[in-house]
Order: structure tokens, then sequence, then C-alpha cells
């Protein structure tokens, strides 16, 4: 078996297990508030969007979803009804509108991570130190391989 061979061979092992550990975590889960929420998809991925940057314009929304401006309008109309978020006034150009994270729409985002990861931490507690010393460094090596790539887009694949 080549070295490649071996490497894809693990990747998709790794992945398997990620699979299996997000339905074990969806299952077991009474309530979720990625789940518990009446949001759609879009509506999602808009309140997602917005929690990694300060606020978007309708142009950034709209390249992001893949759809036209009166699409994001909607969406955002919706979200604004919901409370999650607000439209203010670009200070950098008065014709723009920006969307930004009320902060309602901050704590949804906050509570669907926290749940994630309080599913996570109940399995961390089960492992012995040295396993979790092992898997800080592993986990720190995938962030900085993560930045890596989100700094790079070019280096999308590449072995060592």
């Amino acid at each position: 078996m080549s070295v490649n061979d071996n490497r894809e061979r693990l990747i998709d092992q790794i992945g398997a297990i990620q699979r299996d550990l997000g339905r074990l975590f969806a299952q077991h889960r009474p309530s979720s508030p990625l789940f518990d929420s009446n949001l759609t998809m879009r509506q999602l991925k808009v309140v997602i969007f917005l929690s990694c940057q300060d606020s978007a314009s309708g142009q950034d929304l709209a390249g992001h979803l893949g759809v036209g401006l009166g699409t994001v309008t909607g969406i955002v109309d919706r979200l604004v009804a919901h409370g999650l978020v607000d439209r203010r006034e670009d200070p950098h150009d008065r014709r723009v509108r920006r969307v930004g994270l009320t902060p309602a729409g901050l704590a949804l985002t906050e509570q669907i991570a926290d749940a994630g990861f309080a599913d996570f931490r109940r399995i961390l507690y089960h492992l012995d130190t040295a396993t979790l010393r092992d898997l800080s460094n592993v986990m720190e090596k995938i962030q900085q391989a993560a930045s890596t790539l989100h700094d790079h887009p070019a280096h999308e694949k590449v072995g060592r």
C-alpha cells in the first residue's frame, strides 16, 4: 500500500468516525437549539455567516447563498421579524445597508455551538490525561491547517 493510499484510508476512517459521532450526538440529544429553531436552512445559513462577520451587505449575503438580492431581502425581513438580525447604515457608504446579528441572534449561535461542545465535553471526561494531551496537540494542528487553507485556498490538497 502506498503512502498516499494509506493517507486516503486514514482520512476516510476519520471521516466515518466523525459522521458516527454526529449521528450519536443527534440521537441522544433530546433538545437542541439547532433542531428546535423554526428557521429555514437559508435563514440559518445567514445567521451562521453573520456570526463569523461583524456585518454583511445584501450583496455579500447574496453571494454567500448563491441567490439574488430579492431573495436575500425576504430572508433578512423574516430574520428581522424573529429579532435575530437588524439592518444598519454602512458607516463608509450611506447607500449601503448592512445586516448584523442582534444580541438574540448572537445568543442563538452561541447556544448552537455550546450544545455541540457539551456532548463532546462529556466524552472528553472519559479520556485519560495523556490522551487529552495528544488530542489537544492534534486539534492545534487541525486548527493550523484550517487556518492555512482559509488564508491560502490554493493549498486545497497537500500531503506531507
